[in-house]
């Protein structure tokens, strides 16, 4: 079992019993653990200790974990616990195996129009349902939309802003400062590391991800993070209807107005842009078009 593994052990014996590694991303590794006190699986993610300069703010980060943990809505991966020990940051989350958004599209490419606009409606509730509660994701991508029988759920929420307040691994320097989140799906504001972040740059990387199951690939990519970042803040996505030519003009039209360089030119709020979605292509709220039965997964 690795450092971190052990060190976590220690922190977390009279709770949790870590059974295996279940994952490993650029800022984190998730076990598998069994709750003692409900007895039930959980999985609990850990910031690497290497990605977490000195210097760091430990309160800083469970705070934000703490603002996260009040949200409660069925499209939202709910927090069970967090703490720090030893320099390890760390929060609990439910357990259940499966499939995120993110193993889908590697598996089928791009997605059925009526499968896409559905899953963006329900990750549209739950992003406007947090917007409300003063939340922003900050991080919407395909690894954090986990797939519970069909329906998505959005997790690590409050993750992102934490880590940022740690000092974590996915912050990006900018003229302006750090910029916290996945290239490929940051708002071009979110990129500049422009304060004052709210709903409507997660209602752009949502569109980057809406963009992603239609086309099979995000608007944007580039050599490297930075170039990624440079091409939001500057260039025009390629219209979707070019890269999948059955897609509704409506949807088009939605899709380009929440791809927005400025916030003021999006829609107001999530709802505003799930509403135009279902205005736009009524369509979209047939419930049995391109079911899929999955389980919760949950990934670095």
């Amino acid at each position: 079992m690795t450092d971190v593994a052990e060190r976590l052990r220690a922190a977390i014996a009279e709770r949790y019993r870590i059974e295996e590694e279940i994952g490993r991303g650029g800022t984190a590794t998730v076990y598998l653990a069994e709750d003692l006190k409900h007895a039930r699986k959980v999985a609990i993610k850990v910031l690497r200790p290497s990605q977490i300069p000195g210097g760091y703010e430990p309160q800083r980060f469970l705070r934000e974990i703490r603002i996260a943990a009040r949200l409660t809505h069925p499209q939202i991966l709910s927090l069970h616990d967090s703490g720090e020990y030893d320099g390890l940051l760390y929060f609990v989350m439910p357990y259940a195996g499966g499939e995120t958004l993110r193993n889908r599209l590697t598996r089928e490419g791009a997605l059925t129009i009526d499968a896409a606009l559905r899953i963006t409606r329900a990750v549209a509730a739950a992003l406007g349902y947090a917007h409300r509660h003063g939340v922003i994701h900050r991080d919407i991508k395909p690894e954090n939309i986990l797939l519970n029988e069909g329906e998505p759920v959005v997790a690590d929420f409050g993750v992102a802003t934490a880590i940022s307040a740690a000092g974590g691994d996915n912050a990006y320097v900018t003229d302006r400062g750090f910029a916290v989140g996945t290239p490929a799906y940051m708002s071009p504001e979110q990129a500049s590391a422009e304060p004052g972040l709210d709903g409507r740059s997660d209602q752009y990387s949502l569109a980057c991800v809406l963009y992603e199951m239609l086309a099979g690939e995000p608007p944007f990519g580039g050599t490297g993070p930075r170039a990624t970042m440079a091409r939001h803040a500057i260039e025009a996505p390629a219209p979707i209807r070019s890269r999948r030519p059955n897609v509704p003009p409506a949807i088009e039209v939605a899709l380009a107005r929440a791809l927005a360089k400025s916030p003021e030119e999006r829609y107001p709020t999530m709802a505003d842009f799930a509403d135009a979605m279902v205005a736009l292509f009524p369509e979209a709220l047939n419930p049995a078009a391109g079911s899929d039965a999955r389980a919760i997964a949950v990934l670095p």
